[in-house]
């Protein structure tokens, strides 16, 4: 069993963790799982975050405003930021651009965007950065801040890949890299030192090959380990130590 694996996003707060979160969790750290990062994607869930960390000494958490919930929660920002000094709230996040889904309209994802990136740089926090069909905008903003951070569930090009390495940035690698149509990601990650990768789930989403479509968790990370260290020819306990340490190095743990 791989050890030392550290999950940079997750959101055990969700509902469908409701029945037995506990046991979960309980479940995750006897399954070679050494921490975890539980991101809010509004107020309630940046709350139940925090309240997470206190119950789980391996917790962490980001909190911030989601794309999806920016049109009916941009007036709570301050509230966000008031979360702060909790001592194990590690980053900004999840936060970002989503032109897939459109739930809110796009000037007002950009706006909350932009305030939230204008609160890390100045605080010195790093981001989690949720992208999706919103590639150029993303970047427009992440290259004017220059935010220290990670993209989250990283799909992209080799191309996109190397404009965000170049911002000092970190990638997150999920259960995507191991779908059988994941031709580009795996491309990117042959061409990703490993130094800049970091590990997650997204869970309960997202779920890896051979549990895809099932509910996921930080249990089953070890198959995203398994699939970066078959592109890059190299052993799955080093990916696990070196993305640790690239968490830890980010966040400041």
């Amino acid at each position: 069993m791989t050890q030392n694996i550290f999950d940079t996003h997750a959101h055990y707060d969700d509902e469908k963790f409701d029945g037995d979160r506990d046991e979960i969790i309980k479940k995750i750290f006897s399954s070679g799982v050494c921490g975890v990062i539980n991101c809010g994607c509004d107020i309630e869930s940046s709350r139940k975050s925090i309240e997470l960390c206190k119950k789980y000494e391996s917790f962490f958490c980001a909190v911030g405003i989601h794309p999806h919930s920016a049109e009916e929660e941009h007036y709570r920002l301050q509230e966000i930021f008031d979360l702060f000094p909790f001592e194990k709230i590690v980053a900004i996040g999840e936060i970002g651009l989503d032109y897939h889904y459109d739930f809110s309209e796009r000037d007002i994802q950009k706006e909350v965007f932009e305030k939230q990136l204008v609160y890390a740089c100045n605080a010195d926090l790093p981001v989690i950065v949720h992208s999706r069909e919103a590639t150029a905008d993303t970047l427009d903003l992440l290259k004017r801040y220059k935010p220290k951070g990670v993209v989250h569930c990283f799909t992209g090009s080799v191309e996109t890949a190397r404009e965000i390495l170049l911002l000092g940035m970190y990638l997150g690698i999920g259960g995507a890299i191991t779908f059988k149509n994941a031709v580009k990601p795996v491309e990117a990650v042959k061409y990703i030192p490993l130094e800049r990768i970091l590990l997650e789930t997204d869970c309960p989403y997202m779920s890896p090959v051979p549990y895809r479509g099932k509910r996921n968790d930080s249990s089953l990370i070890e198959y995203t380990a398994r699939k970066i260290a078959e592109i890059k020819n190299i052993d799955v306990q080093t990916v696990a130590d070196v993305t640790k340490n690239n968490a830890k190095l980010l966040f400041g743990l």
